[in-house]
């Protein structure tokens, strides 16, 4: 599927596995050396743990999140190996798509909205100043949508919502990008037009005209 351009006026944009490229498998393989033998089920891209969830929503810290994990693993793990360990799925940036994201902004209402976390967050964005000397992804979008700091996360519809009334969006106007299923699901129930992007197959740069 081609997507046109100029049949939307906002662009509302996921992070991980969209802009951010991830592999979740590094992570509970990583979790998983650590003696976490169940993360998988603890974790995955379609269904999370409640931890997770609270982490998400910001509703617990990161230093709850780190004692959670060490109380299942009947450990004391210092926090940066845990921190590794969570931040092993984030990859890379490439700089084409800040490029075509800079270009975009000229003519569309661009948003990023994201189920992240605070550990997260902070490690993409020590990313970023590396790599690009920006702190931020906050000059490419009129605004941007963390869970953890809106205390929502997809797919509620409530997160949606917030996003289309904060900015008096108008739902047939606006074009939602996940590569989550169930994301993708939560924003139809608002009448956005959506496109699950599928990370194996295709990048951003690939489908729009």
């Amino acid at each position: 599927m081609i997507i046109p351009l100029k049949n939307y006026k906002n662009i509302i944009f996921d992070l991980g596995g969209v802009i951010l490229n991830i592999d979740y498998s590094l992570t509970a393989n990583a979790f998983v050396e650590l003696g976490v033998k169940d993360f998988e089920r603890l974790f995955s891209q379609t269904k999370q743990q409640h931890l997770f969830d609270l982490l998400d929503k910001g509703t617990i810290s990161p230093a709850d999140f780190r004692n959670e994990i060490r109380k299942h693993l009947h450990s004391h793990l210092e926090d940066y190996i845990i921190d590794e360990a969570w931040n092993a799925m984030l990859l890379d940036l490439p700089k084409a798509r800040l490029d075509f994201l800079k270009q975009l902004k000229a003519t569309h209402h661009l948003f990023l909205l994201s189920n992240t976390n605070e550990i997260h967050i902070n490690e993409f964005n020590k990313y970023l100043k590396k790599h690009f000397g920006i702190p931020n992804l906050s000059s490419y979008f009129e605004k941007m949508y963390l869970s953890y700091k809106v205390g929502m996360r997809k797919p509620d519809v409530e997160i949606f919502e917030l996003v289309l009334k904060e900015n008096n969006l108008q739902p047939h106007e606006t074009l939602f990008i996940d590569d989550s299923a169930q994301h993708i699901e939560g924003a139809k129930k608002l009448g956005i037009n959506t496109y699950w992007l599928d990370a194996s197959k295709e990048s951003i740069l690939d489908v729009f005209i």
